[in-house]
């Protein structure tokens, strides 16, 4: 009887440990933090102009739409990268958010070039017009998708790292501007969680972040996120095949990077 006790009692202790760490992960924002993020994470991606919401950079094989450039494969294209648009639009159905109903199959585009010819289109128009509007669901999103990724993110993890990963999470969610970071970092370079999302087997997503990180007293969680972020994108720019990366993008990243910063008083 002693020992099923015991046994009942440290159960008890373990579900009580985790309870306690999913509690410490539990990313919750103000009306005016989600906005304040949303607002950044379009500044960065289009620098609030209205047409980049419906976009194909060059060098890529997809377009990418509203306020997160989220990723819209078309038919036959099979990247590395992980497709968010489609994820996007359900979260919108399920929001009852109406959506034009082209909007649930691949991409219109076959290439650049053929969207290149559209782009300033009536129906790419009301697409950018639909994308405006929906501008507090994408943000609404974005953090959706942050939150399902933490534990995700910490369980990932070495299990001799997993405690570490989830006080350096809990530290960043508890202030305004280290959720900004995790939320922009997980839309902008995902979670690290795919194996395809590699150059010569080293990722460059949030736990590959989380995992560069320093945790030496020299600065704030923010500041070595910031640090460990560079680190990352720099090597995933010098792994890279194509120059382009470490050429035209990778100093455009590690601007973004540096806005990784508290917002002032003023702002909240």
């Amino acid at each position: 009887m002693v020992v099923g006790l015991l046994l009942g009692f440290a159960i008890l202790l373990l579900v009580d440990e985790t309870t306690r760490g999913q509690r410490a992960l539990d990313l919750s924002l103000t009306e005016a933090e989600l906005a304040w993020i949303g607002q950044r994470v379009f500044q960065n991606e289009c620098a609030g102009r209205q047409e980049c919401l419906v976009h194909w950079n060059e060098g890529e094989a997809f377009p990418s739409l509203g306020i997160g450039h989220f990723i819209w494969y078309p038919e036959g294209v099979d990247e590395r990268f992980v497709e968010s648009f489609p994820a996007l639009v359900s979260f919108m159905k399920d929001r009852s958010m109406p959506v034009p109903e082209w909007l649930e199959q691949a991409a219109p585009w076959p290439d650049r070039v053929a969207f290149q010819k559209v782009a300033d289109s009536p129906g790419v128009e009301a697409l950018r017009r639909f994308l405006v509007e929906t501008k507090g669901l994408q943000a609404e999103f974005i953090l959706q998708r942050a939150r399902s990724s933490l534990m995700a993110v910490v369980a990932a993890a070495p299990e001799g790292e997993r405690s570490q990963i989830r006080e350096r999470l809990a530290a960043l969610i508890s202030t305004p501007g280290g959720a900004y970071a995790l939320l922009d970092y997980v839309n902008f370079k995902g979670e690290g969680l795919s194996a395809a999302e590699a150059y010569r087997g080293e990722g460059w997503g949030l736990l590959q972040v989380l995992r560069a990180m320093s945790g030496a007293d020299d600065g704030t969680v923010l500041e070595q996120f910031r640090s460990a972020a560079a680190t990352v994108l720099t090597r995933r720019a010098n792994n890279a095949s194509d120059p382009i990366e470490k050429e035209r993008w990778l100093p455009g990243w590690l601007k973004r990077l540096d806005t990784y910063r508290e917002p002032p008083e003023s702002v909240l």
